[in-house]
């Protein structure tokens, strides 16, 4: 293919397009082999590539597709496996659309449409979506149409921003009506509307005239630097910041400042509003009102708390200042034990696999070998004390994939009294005790029961054979000055407690507590781990810890979890899944050789019927050719073109979907985002026994 093979210094003829239509078979489809295309096809393409615009020709009845790289960008999941592929079935859920275009265009017409609005799936879910579209006929050797060629340009952001400011102007004008009527009572000194998205600041008359705006001034844009050139110096940065508060947290803006007024003397005013958010959580518009509160604040012994208030500024600022400087530290620490971890967790979770694979195969191979089954059982217990080493580093390094949900402190302290009991041994006794109306909090429910679980194995360490270990629950709303350095917000919380009456620590422990490997216990008695993990968890919640602690009194752990404004699901008992194996069919993706061989022997000894790929390319052409398989068992982090994610991707958007599940040592955040899992991501981490695997296997094919 000439004209493909040197770019003449045109990006779009040497890039990853350029290069996948050179690459694929064409031999599937009507264009035939790629050499053997017509001048007039070959020129199309060359034209669309180096086109900066998104680009998709069309060719054929079937409308087989070639696209630039800008398009590539713009199909998302779908690319690469929209090249070739008749448009109907590359976008099934316009497919009536494409039709119409194909066979209008085939007949010599052209089509255009501006903020035309379709749906379309991304990631698997339905979204709406608007688009500038354009079409035209291509022509073969003969002159006759022979293809389309189509232009792309999404518009959904323009067409949400344009719909969004329009709602804003309505609001706006609604609310001028409504207080029109009491700005005539003399205390209001108007209204305001700052459109945060376009950094407009509108008005109405007596706010203009408030801030001594020109006469001829338009209401709807008014200057800002001039409002701020007509407030007192001292309550600028200030008022800045009580802007910024609400902007973060959502609560009401409140805030008294002077005005300077045109006799040069200042009027002391109180601004009130609330921040509004768009359906993406972005402040969007910020309406408020001006009240005239001269007279009371003049009756104020205003110097007094001035003074008070600048003290108390300067300790905020020497506080926040210690606790940045000290939260730098812990960063820096974080990151380097997190990429340590990290990068080793993969490869050591890994050779795990390998040995407790062979070693429960060597176990089911010598059932009535009593000295095997001894060393079997030994080694396996050595590797699960390995496993959890390595994630309790990730979760210290806040590195451990999270698969929270919305839960109350009552349903996860359910069940957990009798688990700690068991735990503690009957010379502790447990105390638990909730508020009511407790708030749903975001969290892993098993990370949090684990880290309850920790908290109160080093509580019962600290009581030295017996005592009492009170866990309790409550609503807390936490200001912004103890919110300051703490990496929080402020806002509502619900607070967790884990208090004993144990030995207590001294100041110089407990500032070394949470620090990874620290330990007060003997040799072999204690990693150092447990309350890192806790911390770890905690801070990758969102949520904050703290501990305190009396020599000879006790010590009690508090965590912080932010409230959840959605609403808590019904809980769903899990029935009890078939554990040995049936008839399915299962493809393991994994590069690693040992670990293939063992997992696929487990499997095939269950009943499953089992295919294998060495990585996700040879996975997804196996799949492409029509392979058909019941589950995709996949790990995580492979070499190759195609990630396990693009893998899953594919699978969710078949017709039916094929059911995915991961495993891997350390999933480096392919499949989660903030190594936060979606609910409906399946993963099984290594090592794993061939309990756990057939047990998941059932769980998800059941699902």
């Amino acid at each position: 293919m000439q004209f493909l093979e040197d770019s003449h210094g045109c990006a779009g003829w040497g890039g990853e397009m350029a290069e996948r239509i050179r690459a694929f078979d064409w031999r599937g489809t009507e264009l035939g082999n790629i050499d053997t295309w017509p001048k007039s096809l070959s020129s199309s393409v060359q034209l669309m590539l180096a086109s900066p615009l998104p680009m998709v020709m069309l060719w054929g009845r079937p409308g087989y597709m070639i696209y630039n790289d800008a398009y590539s960008e713009f199909a998302g999941g779908r690319h690469p496996y929209l090249l070739g592929s008749p448009v109907e079935l590359g976008w099934p859920e316009v497919a009536e659309f494409n039709r119409h275009v194909v066979d209008t265009c085939l007949a010599g017409g052209t089509l255009s449409y501006r903020n035309k609005e379709l749906v379309l799936l991304r990631s698997g879910i339905p979204e709406d979506v608007w688009m500038d579209l354009y079409y035209s006929p291509v022509a073969d050797d003969d002159g006759k149409p022979a293809g389309v060629m189509a232009m792309v340009v999404e518009t959904t952001e323009r067409v949400i921003s344009e719909r969004r400011r329009q709602a804003a102007e309505d609001a706006y004008r609604a609310d001028n009506e409504r207080v029109r009527l009491a700005l005539n009572a003399g205390a209001l000194l108007g209204s305001f509307v700052w459109d945060v998205k376009s950094n407009v600041l509108s008005g109405d008359e007596r706010f203009a005239r408030t801030f001594s705006y020109p006469a001829e001034q338009p209401l709807d844009n008014l200057p800002q630097d001039i409002a701020q050139a007509h407030i007192h110096p001292n309550d600028l940065s200030w008022l800045q910041e009580q802007v910024r508060q609400s902007m973060t947290t959502g609560e009401p803006f409140n805030a008294e400042y002077r005005v300077i007024r045109p006799d040069g003397s200042y009027r002391w005013v109180l601004a009130s509003g609330c921040c509004e958010f768009n359906e993406q959580g972005e402040p969007f518009r910020f309406p408020g009102v001006l009240i005239d509160i001269h007279e009371r604040k003049i009756a104020e012994e205003s110097l007094l708390r001035f003074t008070r208030n600048l003290e108390q500024r300067v300790a905020d600022e020497v506080g926040a200042r210690l606790a940045a400087e000290e939260q730098l530290r812990q960063s820096q620490k974080l990151e380097a034990i997190g990429g340590l971890t990290g990068g080793v967790a993969h490869d050591f979770n890994n050779l795990l696999q390998v040995i407790a694979g062979n070693l429960h195969l060597l176990a089911r191979h010598e059932p009535n070998n009593a000295n095997v089954q001894r060393r079997v059982a030994a080694s396996i217990a050595a590797i699960e004390r390995g496993a959890k080493l390595s994630s309790q580093l990730l979760a210290f390094a806040r590195r451990q994939p999270l698969s929270p949900a919305i839960y109350t402190p009552e349903q996860i302290f359910d069940g957990l009294g009798e688990l700690l009991q068991r735990a503690l041994g009957e010379t502790f006794e447990v105390h638990m005790s909730a508020s009511a109306h407790l708030w749903p909090v975001f969290v892993d429910r098993n990370q949090l029961e684990n880290a309850i679980l920790n908290l109160a194995i080093n509580a019962r360490d600290a009581m030295r054979g017996e005592g009492t270990i009170d866990l309790s629950a409550e609503n807390i709303r936490l200001d912004r000055a103890f919110c300051t350095g703490k990496g929080i917000v402020a806002g509502d919380y619900v607070r967790v407690s884990v208090a004993d009456t144990g030995a207590g620590m001294p100041p110089q422990v407990l500032a070394q507590a949470f620090e990874p490997f620290f330990t007060t216990k003997p040799d072999g008695q204690g990693t150092g781990l447990g309350l890192s993990m806790v911390f770890g968890f905690v801070k990758q919640s969102g949520g904050h810890i703290e501990m305190s602690s009396v020599v000879g009194e006790g010590t009690r752990v508090q965590l912080y979890f932010p409230r959840s404004l959605r609403t808590v699901g019904k809980e769903t008992t899990t029935a009890d899944v078939q554990q040995r194996g049936g008839h399915e069919r299962i493809l393991v993706v994994e590069d690693n050789e040992a670990v293939r061989v063992s997992t696929v022997e487990l499997l095939r000894e269950e009943g499953y019927q089992v295919l294998t790929a060495a990585n996700a390319d040879i996975a997804m052409q196996m799949l492409l050719e029509g392979v058909a398989v019941d589950l995709i068992f996949t790990d995580v982090v492979m070499p190759g073109l195609i990630k396990s994610s693009d893998l899953a991707a594919w699978a969710k958007v078949q017709n039916p979907p094929v059911t995915v599940l991961f495993t891997s040592g350390h999933t480096r955040d392919i499949i989660s985002r903030n190594h936060q899992l979606s609910p409906d991501t399946h993963l099984l981490g290594k090592p794993y026994g061939p309990d756990a695997l057939t047990r998941m296997i059932r769980t998800v094919l059941n699902g």
